[in-house]
Parts: C-alpha cells; sequence; structure tokens
C-alpha cells in the first residue's frame, strides 16, 4: 500500500441547494474509486496530515463536525473535551484501514434536571475511499447508533488536501441535520427516509439499535478548512450543522452562531491541546492521546538478556555415541538443562533421550510469543545435548499441565540458520508442527517437578462501570493466593481477597424483574474479606486433537458448583470447537463457605477462528445464568506485542424491555501485557472489560483456566505469528 493521506473534516457553505444537484454530486462520490492509492498529497505538510485530529466527539473532524480521512490502521486515540457545562470522553480505535469505532460516555451537567447526567453512545464509520491524486477521502458514518439517542446523527464526508491546507465538505441527518435543514434528498428513493421518527432523547429504549431514524428526516450542509501553520500548529474553521436542540432546551446552551473556529497544537508523542471558539458562545478545550499498538515506542526489543547461541558441532562428531555408557547419564542431562532452562526463567517438566533424538516438555512462565520460548529451549538444547542428538522435539504445556503441540527442529537447521538473513523464515518453513500423542509413558519426569506448591501476594483492583449515579466505582485491597499440583493435570487453585477501601458496595439497589444473577452484585462487595476463588481442576487429553477440563468448587465471588468442557482444536487448523457444560449456584453473599438457593444448569457451545492480522472470533450459543438462551459474538485484534482489543454483544430470549437499562449485554475489552509497558519478559497481563451497564440477561459464570487461551498460543497459526521472535 502507498502513502495515505489520512484528513480532518467540515462542512460546507450553501445554506439550500436543489435536491437533484446534490444527489447527483452524491452519487459522482460514492461512484469513485475506493482503492488507496500512493502520492495522496503533494507539497509541504503532508507530514502532519499523516494523522487527522480528532473532534470533540473523538473523531477524525475539524472542531465539531466529523471529516472524510481516517486514523492510520490500529490507531487507538484517547480524548477528553470540555465545552460549557459538557464534559466527553471518547475512544476510538481504527479496527481496518476502512472500519472504526468510537464509544464515548458523557457526563451533561443537569441534563435532565436531576443533577449531572451521564450517557452512554457507540460509534462506527466506514471509509469508503482513501484520497488520492485527484479524489477526496470519503468517509459514512453512524454517530449513537445505539445509545440514548442523545447525539444521535448520520454523515457523508468528503475531504482533500492541497499541500497545508485541507477542505471538507458533508451532508448529514440527525444532528448533523438539525441547523439549516431541507428536505431529504435520499426522499427521492423511498418517501419514508423524508421524516425521522421522533426519538426523545435518554428514554428507556438505551442500547437498542434504531435503524428506523438513520438517513431519515431533514438533511444539512456542513463543512470547513483546516490549515498547516507548520508541523505542530493547525488551525480550524468550520460551519455546523449541528444546532444543540436539546442541549438549548434542557441546559441552556447558547447557539449564537453555525461557525466554529480553533487551534491545535500537536507534540512528537502522539498528544493533541486543542481550544475553540464554538458557536458564538463558548469555549472549548480538548486533549486526545494517540498510540498504535503495532508499533510501540518502548524497548521495542524487549528488555530480556540474550539468549545462549546455538553450539556448533565439530565435524563427523554425530556419529560419536560414547556418552550412552556413562552411568545416569539421562539423569545428568536431565538436570542440567533444567537448570540452564530455569535460568532462562522457563521450566522442564519431563525429558526423553535416544542416541539421536531429544524430547522434552517444558513450560513457559515468562515469555508472550511461544516461538520465543521455543527457540530459547533449542538454543539451551544444543549447548548440552550430546554431538549424536539431531533431533529436538519440543513440547510446551499450558500453564495447567496439558501438551497444546509438538515443534520437532533439525539442529543442523538451528547451526545453519542461526544468522542467516531470513533465519526466522527458514526456521520456521523446517520445523515440523504436529498434535502430542495422547500417551506420555516414555518420557521421564524431573525430579521433585510434583507435587509442586506455589503462593503469591499483592494489592488488587476491582471496578464496576457506568452504574446511572458513578461513572466508575472501585475497590482496593490485598489479596493472597496458593496453586497446588499434586501431579499433572491435576490443579487446586485458592484465593483469598481483604478490602481496604472503595465503595462498590454502595451500588444501587437493583430493579431487575427477572433472577438477579448479576445485577446484585453489589450485596457481594459489602463483605470486607472474602474467599474469593477455592477449585479442584482436572486436565487432560481425552484424544488426538481433543482437549478436556472439570473443575469443581467455589469459582468466582458470586457462583460455584461443577463445570465441565471439551475443546477440539487441531495444531495446524484456525478453527476450534468447544462445549461447555456447568451447573452453577449461587454464593452466600458474604463469600464463605455457604451457597444461597439458586441453582441452574447452564452451558455453550462455542465456535472459534483465529484469522489474519490478529483478529479472532468467537461465537457462543447456549443457556445462561438467568435461565435465558441466546448467543454471545465476540471479536477482538491482537498485535505483536500482545496487545488485544475487543468488543462483545449477547442476544438472548430476555426481552430488551425485561433485560432493562442498556437493553442487551455488550462491551469492550482490553488486555495489556506488562511487558509492553516496560520491556521486561513476563506472561503478565492487564485485563479489562468494560461494560455499560451490567444487567441479568446473557450473563455467564467465569470459570479460570477455560481451554482455549491456553491452547492457542502453542499451535501452528499463533506460533506462525510470533516466530519472528524465535531467535531473540
Amino acid at each position: 500500500m502507498g502513502h495515505l493521506v489520512q484528513g480532518k473534516d467540515k462542512r460546507v457553505w450553501q445554506r439550500r441547494m436543489p435536491p437533484a444537484a446534490l444527489a447527483f454530486g452524491l452519487a459522482a462520490l460514492i461512484a469513485s474509486p475506493a482503492t488507496p492509492q500512493a502520492g495522496a498529497s503533494a507539497g509541504a505538510g503532508d507530514t502532519i496530515w499523516h494523522r487527522p485530529t480528532l473532534n470533540f466527539y473523538g473523531i477524525p473532524g475539524i472542531l465539531d463536525m466529523p471529516t472524510g480521512h481516517a486514523m492510520p490502521d490500529a490507531d487507538l486515540s484517547l480524548t477528553l473535551s470540555v465545552m460549557d457545562t459538557t464534559l466527553r470522553s471518547n475512544v476510538h480505535f481504527q479496527i481496518t484501514p476502512r472500519l472504526s469505532g468510537v464509544f464515548r460516555y458523557a457526563a451533561l451537567d443537569d441534563y435532565t434536571g436531576n443533577g449531572t447526567y451521564y450517557d452512554r453512545s457507540f460509534d462506527l464509520r466506514y471509509q469508503i475511499a482513501f484520497e488520492g491524486p485527484y479524489r477526496p477521502a470519503i468517509a459514512i458514518g453512524l454517530q449513537d447508533f445505539g445509545g440514548t439517542g442523545i447525539y444521535a446523527g448520520e454523515y457523508l464526508v468528503a475531504s482533500k488536501t492541497f499541500g497545508r491546507l485541507r477542505a471538507t465538505a458533508g451532508i448529514g441527518w440527525g444532528r448533523f441535520g438539525s441547523h439549516n435543514g431541507f428536505d431529504n434528498p435520499l426522499g427521492v428513493l423511498a418517501s419514508g427516509l423524508k421524516n425521522r421518527p421522533r426519538q426523545t432523547p435518554g428514554v428507556a429504549t438505551t442500547g437498542r439499535l434504531d435503524s428506523s431514524h438513520w438517513f431519515r428526516g431533514d438533511a444539512a450542509l456542513f463543512g470547513g478548512l483546516q490549515y498547516a501553520l507548520n508541523d505542530r500548529t493547525v488551525l480550524s474553521a468550520e460551519y455546523s450543522s449541528d444546532s444543540y436542540a436539546a442541549e438549548r432546551a434542557t441546559m441552556g446552551f447558547q447557539h449564537n452562531s453555525p461557525l466554529n473556529f480553533g487551534v491545535t497544537y500537536r507534540s512528537r508523542r502522539g498528544v493533541d491541546w486543542r481550544a475553540a471558539w464554538l458557536y458564538g458562545h463558548t469555549l472549548g478545550v480538548q486533549a486526545s492521546y494517540t498510540f498504535n499498538p503495532k508499533t510501540p515506542t518502548r524497548t521495542p526489543g524487549g528488555a530480556e538478556a540474550a539468549p545462549v547461541p546455538v553450539k556448533l558441532r565439530p565435524a563427523a562428531s554425530a556419529r560419536d555415541l560414547g556418552w550412552r555408557t556413562a552411568p545416569d547419564s539421562l539423569q545428568t542431562l536431565r538436570g542440567q538443562v533444567a537448570t540452564v532452562m530455569a535460568a532462562d526463567g522457563l521450566q522442564l517438566d519431563a525429558m526423553a533421550l535416544t542416541a539421536t533424538e531429544v524430547r522434552i516438555r517444558i513450560r513457559n512462565p515468562r515469555y508472550q510469543q511461544a516461538a520465543q520460548a521455543v527457540g530459547r529451549t533449542a538454543r539451551i538444547l544444543s549447548n548440552i545435548m550430546p554431538d549424536s542428538v539431531e533431533t529436538f522435539v519440543i513440547e510446551p504445556v499450558s500453564g495447567n499441565g496439558v501438551a497444546a503441540a509438538r515443534i520437532t527442529l533439525s539442529r543442523s537447521d538451528l547451526e545453519e540458520l542461526e544468522y542467516a538473513p531470513d533465519g526466522s523464515w527458514q526456521s520456521f518453513a523446517r520445523a515440523q508442527i504436529s498434535d502430542v500423542p495422547p500417551s506420555d509413558v516414555e518420557m521421564v519426569w524431573r525430579k521433585n517437578r510434583f507435587p509442586n506448591f506455589s503462593f503469591g501476594y499483592g494489592p488488587y483492583v476491582s471496578a464496576s462501570y457506568f452504574d446511572p449515579t458513578s461513572p466508575v466505582r472501585l475497590d482496593f485491597g490485598i489479596e493472597a493466593s496458593l496453586r497446588y499440583e499434586p501431579k499433572p493435570g491435576w490443579v487446586v487453585f485458592g484465593r483469598i481477597k481483604h478490602r481496604l477501601t472503595g465503595d462498590r458496595g454502595n451500588l444501587p439497589e437493583t430493579n431487575s424483574t427477572i433472577e438477579q444473577v448479576r445485577s446484585n452484585v453489589g450485596l457481594y462487595a459489602e463483605t470486607q474479606t472474602t474467599l474469593n476463588q477455592l477449585t479442584l481442576a482436572h486436565y487432560f487429553r481425552p484424544g488426538s486433537d481433543l482437549y478436556g477440563r472439570i473443575t469443581a468448587g467455589f469459582f468466582e465471588p458470586m457462583y460455584g458448583g461443577l463445570s465441565t468442557e471439551l475443546l477440539w482444536k487441531p495444531v495446524d487448523n484456525r478453527l476450534g470447537l468447544g462445549i461447555e457444560l456447568n451447573y452453577a449456584q449461587a454464593r452466600d453473599y458474604n463469600q464463605g463457605l455457604g451457597f444461597r438457593d439458586y441453582g441452574v444448569l447452564t452451558g455453550h457451545a462455542s465456535a472459534y477462528y483465529d484469522a489474519p492480522n490478529g483478529f479472532q472470533y468467537q461465537l457462543d450459543a447456549g443457556r445462561y445464568l438467568a435461565g435465558d438462551w441466546g448467543g454471545t459474538l465476540s471479536i477482538s485484534r491482537e498485535f505483536g506485542n500482545g496487545i488485544r482489543l475487543g468488543a462483545f454483544a449477547t442476544l438472548t430470549t430476555i426481552s430488551f424491555d425485561d433485560f432493562g437499562e442498556g437493553s442487551f449485554d455488550k462491551g469492550l475489552t482490553l488486555s495489556i501485557p506488562t511487558a509492553a509497558l516496560n520491556g521486561k519478559p513476563t506472561k503478565r497481563r492487564i485485563n479489562r472489560t468494560v461494560r455499560p451497564v451490567q444487567r441479568d440477561g446473557g450473563a455467564r459464570i467465569f470459570v479460570g483456566g477455560r481451554l482455549y487461551e491456553q491452547i492457542r498460543s502453542y499451535q501452528q497459526p499463533k506460533l506462525q505469528e510470533g516466530w519472528g521472535k524465535f531467535w531473540r
């Protein structure tokens, strides 16, 4: 793909335009080719336009209106905007080069007459065309398409760059069609598009997809100009088509002029600062931070120690088998391998050795990329194994003791490719990745490997988001955990928590009309010291490409019981299929050893697919905690440094009205490995799930140690993605 110039927005000039002329112009824009081209713009100012400015809604825009350019692929932007009595916090993610999404959380002072009103909304926008030498960038967007409707609007916008100058023109509906509007030109296609159904912002339909409103009703034009004074400063002027009717009616907002003016200062670290004079009345300020998970700026190579080099064997030494007559040779070599691996942050479980082949089973508690652990293990073997051992068979084991794959490497290939220019690719091409046979009777377990006991302690933070009266509620405390493995595949795990301070116990009382399986979480947060988790789990291989789990005990603060799981996941296939069956019993609110009188049989059939470019899709269908039936679709994108962003949505047989606020379960997921923050090798991660609201429909139990995430990291698709670290 060539150099893409991506831009900013704003609307244009005419108050009235003949519908036929407007429709002709829109058709010409849509018909223009949508393929990215090199040389999107030329001349001074190209650098500053590489990343569009973000408007007060957190999307590529001038000031309050959108523009036609997209952010660079995978850009993640955090924006905080303040104007008059409104504060908006926005998260914008460029999901693909053409598709982006926004989650917005706004605080509106006295919007409903009952103090601060908190509003959640989602946007989607699609890049119809990238900017070319003669073609503008064109985007279409849905704003607040499934929220309360306060910010609901749709738009079609185009932007063109002329050196330091960028011009934008667009047409909008909903909020974007509320100032100086005219009859909808799309009415020529269907008369129903001329009228927009009346929508009362903030009603209980929050979360529903109001498709009956999209691109309907009056339309209006918007536009603007941006000029780059230099590589740091951008001047912006726009004509806004938003009348701010709701804010004028409820908050006393003054809309004295559709003209907005602003200045943006851009730092070298992805931070933008902006000040603007808006609607002839109010000053707006904004700060935004943009980073790209694909191109981390901190210690990109990692801060781990260098691996040991591959040891080259002397010529003809592979025929020397004298070592086999040494007493206890296997035990001695196994001890040496275990010692060196431990120094490199790896663990040896078992080993089998013949005259020409070594087979070892390893655990990787340190490195994000499984390929890095495999590569370091292979280097260690080259330094310790006798010269006659030509084949290295490495079997990575999940954290719960299940062998997930077998990687077979030629020692001669390692010696040849360590410093080859394309050594990573060639080593992967020559490696053999296969399933592990269920039987491991020939493996000799490391002395004193089992039973194994470990203990940990530290601080914790628990969060609840977006209840009607508070954006975030937090509990802070300390926790202690223990883990005991009596034999391979058996794990006892327990965790105790002690809350030091916090307000999650003050969550509002639920008004749910269905079984309160999650909305009563505040009652569980009142107890200070709790037995958070205590389980016994068994992991096993029932057959080729099959993985099994049985877990019993207290799964989580709210539920305990029995959970069973079976996963089919071929080692060389991107597709995985699983089934899970659980009996869940509600725990006492004090999270001791007792149970409440609510129990339910739940279960799901699941399909997993690891698509190229880091995308992962998961579809679960079955019965949920409240007895409702339905499905959950989850989509995430994981980058080479381990950062993962995702979203999910669940629809079940519970109606929108019975579900209550939010209408259905949905949310965002974020997982950041701490190694991406400090460069130090570790598998620890910061995981957060952000739901607009937690209700009772579509609720599942949380069972630790589910199989898919453990297994996929060591199989061929994931190994291939991370094989660039094989030699690191």
